[in-house]
C-alpha cells in the first residue's frame, strides 16, 4: 500500500510536466536536425561532395539523396517543433535518422549515441503524442469552436 501511495503521489506531481517535457524534446531534436540542414544548404558544394563520396544512401542516386536529405532536415523539424501533424512528422524524422546512421559509417564511431537519443525522443513523441502544447491541438480546438 505504501508503494502505491508513493507512486500515485509522484504521478500526480509529475504528470502536469509531461506536455512541457514533450515540447522540450520536440524542439530540441528539431533544432538539431534543422541546424544540420542549414549547414548543408549553406555549404552546398561540400554537401554534394559528401553525398557523392562519403554518404552511402541506399537506393537513391547521390544527387537526389542530397536534395531530399537537405529538404528533410529543413522541413520536417519545423513540423516537429510546432507539433503540426506531430506523429507522422516525428515518425518521418525517426526514419530519416535511421537512414542517416545507416548511410554514414563514420557516425557509428562518433555520433551513434546522439542519434540513438534523438531516435528515442522521436519515438516517444510518435507513440505518446506531442502533448497538448502543439499546433495540432490548437487547430483542433479552433475548428471545434472550443477556443
Amino acid at each position: 500500500m505504501w508503494l502505491t501511495t508513493i507512486n500515485h503521489t509522484f504521478a500526480r506531481a509529475l504528470t502536469p510536466l509531461q506536455p512541457l517535457l514533450l515540447l522540450v524534446g520536440r524542439v530540441y531534436v528539431a533544432w538539431i536536425f534543422f541546424q544540420s540542414g542549414l549547414i548543408k544548404y549553406q555549404n552546398w558544394d561540400s554537401t554534394l561532395y559528401l553525398f557523392e563520396f562519403e554518404y552511402q544512401v541506399p537506393l537513391l542516386p547521390w544527387q537526389l539523396a542530397a536534395y531530399l536529405g537537405t529538404a528533410a532536415e529543413l522541413i520536417l523539424p519545423v513540423f516537429v517543433a510546432l507539433g503540426l501533424l506531430a506523429r507522422p512528422m516525428t515518425l518521418a524524422l525517426f526514419v530519416f535518422n535511421i537512414v542517416a546512421v545507416a548511410s554514414y559509417p563514420l557516425l557509428w564511431e562518433r555520433g551513434y549515441d546522439d542519434h540513438i537519443m534523438w531516435g528515442v525522443i522521436l519515438l516517444v513523441v510518435s507513440v505518446w503524442g506531442p502533448g497538448w502544447l502543439n499546433l495540432d491541438n490548437w487547430l483542433a480546438r479552433k475548428q471545434s469552436g472550443t477556443d
